[in-house]
């Protein structure tokens, strides 16, 4: 069995040397998504400095050797606390986005797949929630449910479950009635293995792009609840946060306190969407002809 492993190890090396070779911001994509794991894995070990700690600094003081951000008006460390922050801010994105694509890409696939009152029922949901602003919905449900991690995570994810339950149900009506599925099913396969085992492992190309884009708009949507003061609650460390504190010390000068934590949280963004068109290529079955 050991024989067969090179195959398909060098048929994923290769892959991948195409889709950096074709696009080489796909590496540089690849290589921020990279850091920011890192960060959000082990970033409260690199932090010099207490996140929360105050007056580590002179407050205000402008970006210097001992602290590369600078401080904010409490004397905390800027660069400790956006670093700290990445856990935090990926954590929810992942949470939201990994609930949002299960629950909106198994529903649509059903849809797509069986159709009758399932599919009217769901795609009526899906068309509610799509009818209104997504993020001022958002700020309904939160300040509904109050604004805990837990709620910011269950209403990012409501807000992002028509894009996987109409992208999985659109792949499955186009591939139902496919050769290949025709030819499953006069196999003896049943409806449901014909749906898990040939049709969903063909639809997830396209989730996985929108799951890397909507990795984007979870960050963004996170980071605007707090800055709006119905997200994260102070004075935990968390970009959307630091935004709204430093913006009201632009005008006076402090430039720093709002500009490295919204540099990062524009650096997340666009990692992720990156990220799409790299997955894209590298998932897609065609590319590994």
């Amino acid at each position: 069995m050991s024989a067969h492993h090179p195959v398909p190890l060098a048929s994923t090396w290769h892959t991948l040397r195409y889709v950096f070779g074709e696009n080489p911001l796909s590496a540089f994509a690849a290589a921020l998504f990279a850091a920011f794991v890192l960060l959000a894995l082990i970033g409260p070990w690199l932090a010099p400095f207490d996140p929360l700690a105050s007056h580590v600094g002179e407050p205000l003081s402008s970006p210097s050797i001992s602290h590369w951000f600078g401080t904010d008006a409490l004397g905390r460390d800027i660069l400790s606390r956006v670093i700290v922050a990445t856990r935090l801010d990926l954590g929810i994105a992942i949470a939201a986005v990994a609930l949002s694509s299960i629950l909106g890409g198994l529903t649509g696939a059903f849809a797509g797949y069986f159709g009758g009152w399932f599919d009217r029922a769901s795609t009526r949901i899906s068309d509610t929630i799509m009818a209104f602003p997504l993020f001022v919905l958002a700020m309904g449900i939160v300040a509904a449910l109050g604004n805990t991690v837990a709620n910011i995570v269950i209403a990012t994810a409501i807000i992002n479950l028509p894009f996987y339950l109409r992208v999985a149900r659109a792949e499955v009506r186009v591939r139902r009635e496919a050769g290949f599925i025709e030819a499953a099913r006069l196999a003896g396969n049943g409806e449901l293995r014909v749906l898990f085992c040939h049709l969903v492992p063909n639809v997830m190309p396209p989730l996985m792009v929108q799951i890397s884009l909507n990795m984007g708009w979870a960050i963004l949507n996170a980071a605007g609840l707090s800055f709006i003061g119905l997200g994260v609650r102070p004075p935990e460390a968390e970009w959307g946060i630091m935004v709204a504190e430093g913006a009201q010390y632009i005008i006076s000068g402090e430039w720093w306190i709002a500009l490295f934590p919204g540099l990062v949280l524009m650096l997340a963004v666009f990692c992720f969407n990156l990220l799409g068109d790299s997955l894209r290529d590298l998932i897609d079955p065609r590319r590994r002809t």
